[in-house]
C-alpha cells in the first residue's frame, strides 16, 4: 500500500482560492483528497474524489445529509479521515438596516452549522486514526468592519465552537481553526476590480505591507494536522499579515 493510501482528507469549498491551495497542499503531502463544493469540479483541481454538494441543502434536508456522507464513506472505503478542512463559506454583506432573516439563515448555516453537522457525522472516521479537523474561521471573529455583521458573527461563533468541540472531544479528535486576514483569491480581487489604489491601501493596512496567499493558508493547516501536533488542541490560530494587532485612529 502506498503512502498516498493511507492518510484521507476531506476539504470543503474546494473549488475557491483557498480551497484549491489545500487540496493541492494535502494532496502533494499523500493525501487521497476528497474535495467538495457546490459548482462543477474545475479543472486541474488537485483531487482523487470530488462531490459536488450544497451545504446550505445539507444543513436542511436530512435525507440529502445522509446520501451525501454516505458517498463520502464509499470513498473513504472503510478507511478513517485524517484531516477533515471546512473551508467552505459564503460572505453576504449588510447592517442592521438591510440584513435579512434569509441573509442569516444562509450565513449561519453554511458557515456554521455544516462544520459542526459534518465533523459531527464523520467523527467515527476521524477518531479511528486521531484525526484532526481544521476549521477555516476569520479574521473577523476577531475584529471587524462596517457591513460585515453576519460574516463575522458566523465567524466568531465558528471560532467559539472549535474550543468548545475541542473541550467537547478532548483527546479522541483534535479541533483547530485558522483565522486568515485578506487573502488573493479571486473574490478578493473581484471585490477591488477597478479599485487599485484601494487595494494598495489593504496592502498598506498590513504591518507586512501585503496581502496574503492561498498557499500560505493551505501550509499552515497542513502543519497543524500532521503527527507531532497532538498538544494543538482547540487554537485559534490568526495568519494576518500582524493587521489584528494594529490600532487606527486620528492620531
Amino acid at each position: 500500500m502506498s503512502n498516498r493510501q493511507l492518510k484521507t482528507c476531506v476539504i470543503t469549498g474546494a473549488a475557491g482560492g483557498i480551497g484549491r491551495a489545500l487540496a493541492d497542499e494535502f494532496h502533494r503531502a499523500g493525501y487521497e483528497v476528497i474535495a467538495t463544493d457546490r459548482v462543477t469540479r474545475p479543472e486541474y483541481l488537485s483531487c482523487d474524489h470530488y462531490l459536488q454538494i450544497d451545504l446550505a441543502s445539507l444543513v436542511e434536508d436530512e435525507a440529502y445529509a445522509k446520501n451525501t456522507f454516505a458517498r463520502i464513506r464509499e470513498f473513504l472505503g472503510g478507511r478513517g479521515l485524517n484531516a477533515l478542512v471546512n473551508n467552505a463559506a459564503i460572505q453576504i454583506l449588510g447592517g442592521a438596516d438591510s440584513l435579512t432573516r434569509e441573509d442569516w439563515r444562509q450565513t449561519l448555516d453554511v458557515n456554521l452549522v455544516a462544520p459542526f453537522l459534518v465533523t459531527q457525522a464523520l467523527l467515527h472516521e476521524l477518531e479511528s486514526v486521531e484525526g484532526s479537523v481544521v476549521n477555516i474561521s476569520s479574521i473577523h471573529a476577531r475584529v471587524t468592519k462596517k457591513n460585515f455583521v453576519a460574516y463575522a458573527t458566523s465567524k466568531a461563533a465558528l471560532s467559539a465552537m472549535t474550543r468548545a468541540l475541542a473541550v467537547d472531544l478532548g483527546p479522541r479528535v483534535r479541533v483547530n481553526a485558522i483565522e486568515p486576514a485578506a487573502i488573493e483569491t479571486g473574490m478578493l480581487k473581484a471585490g477591488f476590480e477597478g479599485k487599485p489604489e484601494l487595494y494598495r491601501q489593504l496592502e498598506a493596512c498590513h504591518p507586512q505591507k501585503r496581502i496574503g496567499q492561498p498557499e500560505e493558508v493551505a501550509h499552515l493547516a497542513l502543519a497543524m494536522v500532521k503527527s507531532g501536533m497532538s498538544f494543538l488542541q482547540g487554537a485559534c490560530i490568526g495568519i494576518d499579515g500582524g493587521i489584528a494587532n494594529r490600532l487606527f485612529d486620528p492620531g
